[in-house]
Formats: structure tokens, C-alpha cells, sequence
């Protein structure tokens, strides 16, 4: 399964019955150039975060709120997405979208204050996860014999996206300034507003879901899995919020240092797509999630005990970690209900709630970071959750999943 084929049984679960059409390369084109602009806003603000304290004032757990405000945006908008779908156009919410992302980009270009900064990453987040929560339903829609090619494409960009932007924005901001390796991203979003306009296939209007909406808040298990997930996944936003600070703070360059988040998204994209594949035909997840949280344990405590010596080698094992961990906790989450519209409801809560939870774990990070002055008890927080993460992992025996998610 492929970093969003759990969010396409969220929304491709009402629009089954739909319109259904082959878009050929040109909606191949804008799905792409959709997933390219969901990232920049996250991982721009680490390689230049020095550049925007300086410029700012904003403190530690202030910047920190530049990562942590777009993923919460994220994970609320999962939670009401079933209803959100009865009323948001898919094509007024993917242009409105577009146009929140590129105008959060031009305010950063005359933002002199932290809480313009911070405005902005709540318009740009909102803009995100909208995008975020329609583009699967469109992709089922437009592809409906070539799902997983178009569905890998769309990740497969979705990560690109924000390692191009974290490798690129430190070099932009040194010919220019730190604004303009902010804002430039409104470029691709413009763009991408203008391809979705002319070029988009059209189709007859998916049907509105009618049947009742199903409320997963107060189930035990749906809560544990939503916690995983947070938990599982809290290391990407620590990793594109503290990582090229840590190495700075080493003495490397901001370009060196924003530098490695274009490494971890290679190794990301790598196990986004290698480990899936591989666990297609296992019934039982664990051996693979516990493989892939093994990964970043051991990354991790690279970066604790031995940080200038195979960087390469740790930023690796946490990017093919943390790229395997997304869609293999979306894929144990919908093989707890057989049913397709039941399981997309239960992957829009475990989303809604893991996304708070991993947007919360690297405003801990910045917390810890700011109260001791290094990165030692920021490195042990992520290695303690890995570790309670592979705890709670031997609990999803396959053979319990009906009893642990009870009636529905």
C-alpha cells in the first residue's frame, strides 16, 4: 500500500459508486504536481531555522510551532473529513487549498515577526490538509485500473516534494535571503492552482455520501492504533524540524545541514515503496513494523553516540524507517474491519488523532532542546517512544482484530 491508499479508502469509500474515468498523463501531471506542494511548508523551516530565530526572535518552542501547527491542521481536518465531504466541492476545496498554500508563501516574504510566521503555517497547514484529505478520493476516481501506480506517484511526489524544498530553500536563501527561501514555494503552488484549473479531467460530480457516519471515539482499539501511529510516525516532523539544527549547531552549513532531509526523503520514498510491497501477502504486520522501528532505533542513537561519524548511515536507517512506518500503520489499521467504508472511517480517526499526537512530539523535542541546551534528552524522548512503539506492537495479533475492534 502506498503512503495514502489508507486516506483513498477514507474518501474513495463515498464516491464508489461515482463517475469513473481513465485521466491518462494529464491527470497523472496534476496529481503530481498536487503532492509536490504538501511538503515545503514542513521542511523548509529547519534548514533555515538559525536565519528565522535571528530574524524574528522567536524562541525554540515558538519555531517549533512552524512545523507543529501545519501537522495539527492535518490530523483535525482527518477527523472531520466524513463530514467535510458532504459539503466541500472537491474542485473549490483543491483551488481555495492551492491558493491558501501560495498565499502563506508570499506572507512569508514580508514577515519580520514570529506570529506572522506562525499565521502563516496555520494557512498554509489548513490549505495542506485539505489537499491531503481529497486527493486519494480524486486518484480512485480518475484511475480507476491503475490505483497503485497512481497512488505510488502521488507519494512518491508527496515526499520529493518536501526533500527538493529542504535541500533547495538554504541555497535560495544564500544568494537572497531567508524570505525568499520561504516564500519561493509559492511558485509550484500557483502553478499547480493553473494546471488543476485548465487541465484537470472532467466528470460527472461524485454523489453525496448519505449513510450514517461512523464514531470510532469511544473504542478502545481505534484509539491505541491512532496513538501508534502518532507515536510511530512523531520522528518525520522531529527529524525535518531539529535535524539540520542539531547539525548545525555541529558547525555545519545551512545547505549541508538541509542537505540530509533531501537524503532521508531518498531513503523514505525507497521504503515507502520496497517494504509494502514486500509485506503484501504477510496477514500479520508485526515482524515488518517492529523491522522498521528497529531502523530508527538504530539511527537515532547514531545521531546520540556517534553523530559526525555515518551521518549518512543514520539519516538512512531513520528515512527508510520512517517511510516504511506510514503506510504499513495505515495498512494494519484497515485490516481491523473488513468492510471498506467502515475501515475508512477508522483510518480517518487514527489519522485525525496520530497527526496531533506527531505534531506534539517535535514541540516536545524543541521544549526539551530549549530547557538543557543540547540534543542528548530530545534524541532519548524519540528513542524511548521507538521503543514503547515496539512494546505496544506485539499487541496486533491478526487473530485478535475482530474482538479488539468489536461490533461496528
Amino acid at each position: 500500500m502506498s503512503e495514502v491508499a489508507a486516506q483513498g479508502a477514507t474518501a474513495g469509500a463515498s464516491s464508489a459508486s461515482s463517475a469513473r474515468i481513465d485521466a491518462g498523463w494529464i491527470g497523472v501531471a496534476v496529481v503530481i504536481a498536487l503532492g509536490l506542494n504538501l511538503r515545503p511548508i514542513l521542511t523548509t523551516i529547519g534548514p533555515l531555522l538559525a536565519e528565522i530565530r535571528a530574524g524574528t526572535g522567536l524562541g525554540l518552542q515558538g519555531a517549533s510551532l512552524l512545523t507543529v501547527i501545519p501537522v495539527l491542521c492535518m490530523g483535525s481536518v482527518a477527523l472531520f473529513l466524513p463530514w467535510l465531504e458532504r459539503w466541500l466541492p472537491e474542485h473549490r476545496g483543491v483551488a481555495c487549498s492551492l491558493l491558501a498554500i501560495a498565499g502563506a508563501c508570499v506572507w512569508r516574504l514580508w514577515a519580520t515577526h514570529g506570529a506572522g510566521l506562525i499565521a502563516s503555517a496555520a494557512l498554509a497547514g489548513t490549505g495542506v490538509a485539505i489537499v491531503q484529505a481529497l486527493v486519494p478520493g480524486i486518484v480512485k476516481r480518475w484511475f480507476p485500473q491503475r490505483v497503485p501506480m497512481a497512488l505510488g506517484l502521488y507519494s512518491s511526489s508527496l515526499m520529493a516534494g518536501g526533500g527538493i524544498a529542504a535541500t533547495l530553500s538554504p541555497r535560495i536563501a544564500h544568494m537572497a535571503d531567508w524570505h525568499v527561501g520561504l516564500g519561493v514555494w509559492a511558485l509550484p503552488a500557483l502553478a499547480a492552482l493553473v494546471l488543476w484549473s485548465t487541465a484537470r479531467p472532467r466528470e460527472a460530480a461524485a454523489p453525496v455520501q448519505r449513510g450514517p457516519v461512523l464514531n470510532f471515539f469511544g473504542n478502545r482499539r481505534a484509539w491505541l492504533l491512532a496513538i501508534y501511529f502518532g507515536a510511530a510516525n512523531g520522528g518525520y516532523t522531529s527529524m525535518i524540524a531539529w535535524l539540520p539544527m542539531f547539525y548545525r549547531q555541529l558547525g555545519w552549513s545551512a545547505q549541508n545541514a538541509g542537505g540530509l532531509i533531501g537524503v532521508m526523503t531518498i531513503f523514505q520514498v525507497m521504503g515507502a515503496f520496497a517494504l509494502p510491497l514486500l509485506a503484501r501477502r504477510s496477514p500479520d504486520q508485526r515482524p515488518w513494523l517492529m523491522a522498521m522501528l528497529v531502523m530508527q532505533l538504530l539511527g537515532i542513537v547514531g545521531l546520540l553516540l556517534s553523530p559526525l561519524t555515518g551521518t549518512v548511515l543514520w539519516v538512512a536507517l531513520i528515512g527508510c524507517g520512517l517511510g516504511s512506518m506510514f503506510p504499513l500503520c495505515l495498512t494494519l489499521t484497515l485490516d481491523h474491519l473488513p468492510d471498506a467504508r467502515a475501515a475508512g472511517y477508522l483510518a480517518a480517526f487514527v489519522q485525525g488523532i496520530g497527526f496531533i499526537i506527531t505534531g506534539i512530539i517535535p514541540y516536545a523535542v524543541g521544549w526539551l532542546r530549549e530547557a538543557t541546551g543540547g540534543f542528548q534528552m530530545p534524541w532519548l524522548l524519540l528513542i524511548a517512544i521507538v521503543v514503547a512503539s515496539m512494546a505496544t506492537t506485539l499487541r496486533f495479533a491478526p487473530a485478535g482484530y475482530t474482538r479488539a475492534i468489536g461490533s461496528v
